[in-house]
C-alpha cells in the first residue's frame, strides 16, 4: 500500500545522528480501502534507519503529497456529482389534497341548516373532506385520517379524547389482529397446505374455487357472530395463500390473475352471508332489539333465517358469477391445477410443529368466537388470546407484527372514521337527517310500497356516512321503521327488510362493515374499483332482495 510521508525531522538537508539518539520519526498517512470502496487514511509514525541517507528528501515528499491530495480531491468531486441535492418529492399529491381541503372549506362556510348545531356542521365538513381525501389519496389512508382528526382537534370541533376515542373500540383492533393471524397462517405454511387442498378439490376452474370459498364462509356465518373475525381470522389468510399458490400477488402486476376477483367476491358475499342469519353479524341482535321496542314483535333466529334464505341463496349464486363476467380473473381454468396441488402437498410432507401450533391456536380462537357468548368472551378478547399463544410459542414474533404496516394503517384510518361518524350522531346530525327524510317521504302521499321503496333507498345509501353497521342501525333504524309502519308498510316486513339491508349496505365502501378494511387492505383491488363495483353490486342485491325476496316473503305470509 502507498505510504505518504507528511513530515520529517530533517527540513532542507540531512543531519548527523549520534549513536545515542533515536532515529528520526516520520509521520505517514496510510491509505486503505473500506468495504464500500472508499479510501480511509490513517496517520502512523515510522522510524527510519540510523543512516540519514534513507530519509526522503523534501522535494520527494512534496510531490507525493500533491499527487495524493489531487487524488482525494477528484474522489470527493465524484462523490459530490453522484449525490442528488434535490431528491424526488415524497409528500402529498397536491391536486388531490387541494380537492379534499376545498371540500371541507366550502362546506364549512355554508350556513348550517335549521336544527343542525354549528359543531355538527363543522364536523360534517371535516368528515366529508376526509372521505374525499380517502378516495383521491393524496397521502396513504392512515395519514389522511390523521389529518382529519388533527383538523377536528385544531378547530375545537372535537376534543382530543373524543377524536381518538375509537382507538379504544374493539372492531379496529380486531381487524389489526386479523392481519397478525394472517402472517402466522402464511409463515408456517398452514395457509399453503389448506390452499392446496382447496385447489386439489375445486381448482380446475377459478369460478369453482370462488364458489367453494363463498359457501364455506356462509356455512360458518351463523356460528361466528363477527364478520371481521370470519374474514380476517379464517378467510383472508386462506384467500391470500390461494392467490399466492396461483401466482397472483399484490403489488407485482399479477393481481388480476386471480386475486382481485377473489378478494372482491369474498368481500361482497361476506355481506350477504351476514344478512342471512341473526347471529352472523354482531349488530344484528341490535336490529332485533329495536324491532321489539318499536313494533312490539320479536324478530327470532328461525324467522330471520327462513325469510333470508331464498334471496340470500340467489345473491350468493349471482354475485360471484356477475363479478366473474364484469371483473374477470385472467386465469379462468387450470385443468392441471388439482394434479399440481396434490404433488405440492406430497412434497410438503407431514405438518411441522409450527403448523400444528397455528392450527391448534386457530381452533381455540374459532371455538371462543362460536361459544364466546356462553363464556362471556368477546371476539377481540379471543383474538388477543390467540395472538398471545402465537407470540409465546414464537410462531409469530412481535417484530413481524410491527412490520405489518397495512394492519397499523388500517387501524388508524378505520378508528378515525368511526370516531367522526360516531360524533356526527352524538351531535344530532343523523337524527336531523332522519326526521327530514321522514317528513319528506310522509308528505308525498304515495302508496306504502313506493314510500317504503324510497325509505329503503335513503336508508341504504346513507351508509356512505357510516363506518359501522351498529352505528347506522342505532341512529336510523327506529326512525325509519316507525315511519314505514305509519305509512302502511306491514311492520314485521319493514323490520325484516331494514335488518337485512343493514348488512348488505356494508358492501358499498372499504369501511362500511368489519370485513371491508380487511379484504381491501390486502391491496389487490384499487379504491376506484372497490367503490365502483360496490355500488353496482348494491343495485343487484337490492333488486334480488326486494324482487325475489318480495315474492318469497309473500309466499311465507310476511305481507
Amino acid at each position: 500500500m502507498a505510504s505518504l510521508p507528511l513530515s520529517s525531522s530533517c527540513q532542507l538537508g540531512f543531519r548527523t545522528i549520534s549513536p545515542r539518539q533515536s532515529p528520526p520519526s516520520i509521520s505517514v498517512l496510510r491509505s486503505t480501502s473500506t468495504s464500500n470502496g472508499r479510501k480511509r487514511f490513517q496517520q502512523n509514525s515510522l522510524t527510519t534507519a540510523a543512516n540519514p541517507l534513507l530519509v526522503p528528501s523534501s522535494i520527494s515528499l512534496t510531490n507525493r503529497v500533491a499527487r495524493k491530495i489531487n487524488t482525494v480531491v477528484r474522489a470527493s468531486s465524484a462523490t459530490a456529482v453522484t449525490s442528488n441535492p434535490n431528491p424526488p418529492w415524497q409528500g402529498a399529491a397536491m391536486k388531490p389534497l387541494a380537492a379534499s381541503i376545498a371540500t371541507g372549506v366550502i362546506l364549512w362556510f355554508v350556513p348550517a341548516p335549521a336544527g343542525v348545531s354549528r359543531n355538527a356542521w363543522q364536523l360534517l365538513a371535516i368528515f366529508l373532506a376526509t372521505i374525499v381525501g380517502i378516495i383521491t389519496q393524496p397521502l396513504p389512508l392512515g395519514a389522511v385520517a390523521l389529518l382529519g382528526l388533527g383538523a377536528s382537534v385544531l378547530t375545537k370541533t372535537l376534543t382530543f379524547s373524543a377524536a381518538f376515542s375509537a382507538f379504544g373500540d374493539p372492531i379496529p383492533w380486531l381487524i389489526a389482529l386479523a392481519f397478525f393471524f394472517a402472517r402466522g397462517f402464511i409463515k408456517t405454511g398452514l395457509g399453503n397446505r389448506i390452499a392446496y387442498q382447496f385447489v386439489r378439490l375445486f381448482g380446475s376452474s377459478s369460478l369453482g374455487l370462488g364458489y367453494s370459498l363463498v359457501f364455506s364462509e356462509a356455512l360458518l356465518a351463523p356460528a361466528i357472530p363477527s364478520v371481521a373475525a370470519r374474514a380476517g381470522g379464517i378467510f383472508l389468510p386462506l384467500v391470500k395463500s390461494l392467490c399466492a399458490a396461483c401466482g397472483s400477488n399484490a403489488g407485482d402486476g399479477t393481481e388480476n390473475r386471480l386475486g382481485a376477483w377473489l378478494m372482491l367476491t369474498c368481500f361482497q358475499t361476506s355481506c350477504i352471508s351476514s344478512a342471512m342469519f341473526l347471529t352472523a353479524m354482531a349488530a344484528n341482535p341490535l336490529s332485533a332489539n329495536l324491532t321489539l321496542n318499536t313494533i312490539k314483535q320479536n324478530l327470532g333466529w328461525t324467522d330471520w333465517a327462513k325469510a333470508a334464505f331464498v334471496p340470500g341463496l340467489v345473491s350468493l349464486i349471482v354475485v360471484p358469477l356477475l363479478l366473474y363476467l364484469i371483473y374477470p380473473p385472467t386465469v379462468k381454468s387450470s385443468p392441471d391445477a388439482p394434479k399440481l396441488a396434490k404433488e405440492k402437498l406430497e412434497k410438503m410432507g407431514p405438518m411441522s410443529r409450527n403448523e400444528i401450533i397455528m392450527a391448534g391456536t386457530l381452533l381455540v380462537t374459532v371455538g371462543l368466537w362460536v361459544f364466546g357468548g356462553f363464556l362471556n368472551v368477546d371476539a377481540v378478547t379471543a383474538a388477543i388470546m390467540g395472538l398471545s399463544i402465537l407470540l409465546v410459542t414464537g410462531v409469530v414474533t412481535w417484530k413481524e407484527c410491527l412490520a405489518e404496516s397495512v394492519a397499523w394503517d388500517t387501524l388508524t384510518w378505520f378508528a378515525a372514521l368511526i370516531a367522526m361518524a360516531g360524533y356526527l350522531n352524538k351531535y344530532g346530525l343523523i337524527s336531523w337527517f332522519s326526521q327530514t327524510v321522514v317528513k319528506f317521504v310522509g308528505g308525498l302521499g304515495l302508496s306504502w310500497q313506493l314510500s317504503f321503496g324510497i325509505l329503503v333507498l335513503l336508508y341504504f345509501y346513507s351508509h356512505y356516512l357510516f363506518a359501522s353497521g351498529a352505528a347506522h342501525i342505532g341512529a336510523m333504524f327506529t326512525a325509519f321503521l316507525s315511519v314505514a309502519s305509519a305509512l302502511g308498510t306491514p311492520p314485521y316486513l319493514g323490520a325484516m327488510v331494514l335488518a337485512f339491508l343493514s348488512n348488505l349496505m356494508g358492501g358499498l365502501t372499504h369501511y362500511g362493515i368489519g370485513s371491508a378494511p380487511i379484504y381491501y387492505g390486502a391491496n389487490y383491488v384499487s379504491l376506484a374499483n372497490w367503490w365502483g363495483y360496490g355500488f353496482l353490486i348494491s343495485v343487484v342485491n337490492i333488486i334480488i332482495w326486494l324482487g325475489v325476496g318480495g315474492v318469497w316473503w309473500k309466499a311465507i305470509g310476511l305481507w
